[in-house]
């Protein structure tokens, strides 16, 4: 069976160009939610893969359940479109780092289990702030400019501190997880986080940062806890190399090819205009 991409993009759209280039399958559908704040985006031409673009647009911000709602959409759109063994979850700066031949290969001798990467550190405290008290002004995490933004910075870092305060705590039975969001999953489990889609947009409702937690979650506390590819590495689970360094995210560099390609990942993140080469040899070496 064939399998959906699904792309969130808001930018880097050369990036995004040599993306849609190296999934340019026939065994592959791509399927883009542009951010909804833009007012212009590109138009792309695949030679051999279904290309859809989705015409409701969220407007994304960051930190909050927009986030969770454009992954939905993609899912949602992708599932009424077609059916697919696989789905992968990817942002317009990320890239396959092997060819296509090998990535459905790979899918048909793991199938039926689900790339989710979850984190192993202490989580408790994070955990708490982030998804057990309420927040104010959830679309508004990453203003910075402004006597407003200033405004709403102390009013909600004041009412988190008064639900610590006064005890008050939310969704106090759920067993949360979190880790990356990105991700491989099966039509299966697909399907049942459509059923969920009503119960995550209450539970995560002013929460921070909901899209690195619900699918790990909803997959833990589900039967398909029992499909998870590996829960001891968060990399090896969503078979991802994501470019963290001292809590940043960094762009991938030429220097960086050869430990890209002798990886064992298959999709790898962030990378940028200003890294164009690192993007043009991977390009050269998975699509011959």
């Amino acid at each position: 069976m064939k399998h959906a991409y699904l792309i969130l993009a808001h930018n880097e759209f050369v990036i995004l160009e040599r993306l849609i280039q190296s999934i340019d399958d026939e065994r592959n559908d791509i399927y883009i939610h542009f951010d909804g704040k833009l007012e212009n985006y590109p138009v792309f031409q695949p030679l051999h893969a279904g290309l859809f673009i989705l015409t409701e647009r969220i407007d994304v911000r960051w930190g909050d359940i927009s986030v969770v709602k454009a992954e939905y959409a993609l899912f949602e759109a992708a599932c009424q479109s077609g059916r697919y063994s696989y789905y992968h979850l990817l942002s317009g700066v990320d890239m396959p780092l092997k060819s296509q031949d090998y990535i459905h290969r790979f899918f048909v001798e793991n199938k039926g289990k689900e790339f989710i990467g979850y984190y192993q550190g202490d989580m408790t405290t994070e955990i708490d702030r982030k998804v057990r008290r309420w927040h104010l002004f959830p679309e508004h995490f990453k203003d910075t400019l402004g006597g407003l933004s200033i405004g709403r910075k102390v009013l909600r870092a004041g009412w988190i501190r008064m639900q610590f305060l006064l005890r008050i705590r939310r969704n106090k039975d759920v067993n949360f997880k979190k880790g990356t969001q990105w991700l491989s999953i099966s039509s299966e489990l697909v399907g049942y986080l459509l059923q969920q889609q009503e119960e995550v947009m209450r539970i995560y409702s002013h929460t921070f940062c909901s899209d690195e937690i619900f699918v790990q979650t909803i997959c833990w506390n589900s039967p398909f806890r029992d499909r998870i590819y590996n829960i001891n590495d968060e990399g090896r689970g969503c078979l991802r190399m994501i470019g963290w360094k001292d809590n940043r995210l960094e762009e991938w560099q030429d220097r960086d090819f050869e430990k890209l390609m002798s990886s064992d990942a298959l999709f790898a993140r962030k990378f940028g205009g200003k890294h164009i080469g690192v993007v043009n040899r991977i390009l050269n070496e998975i699509v011959k």
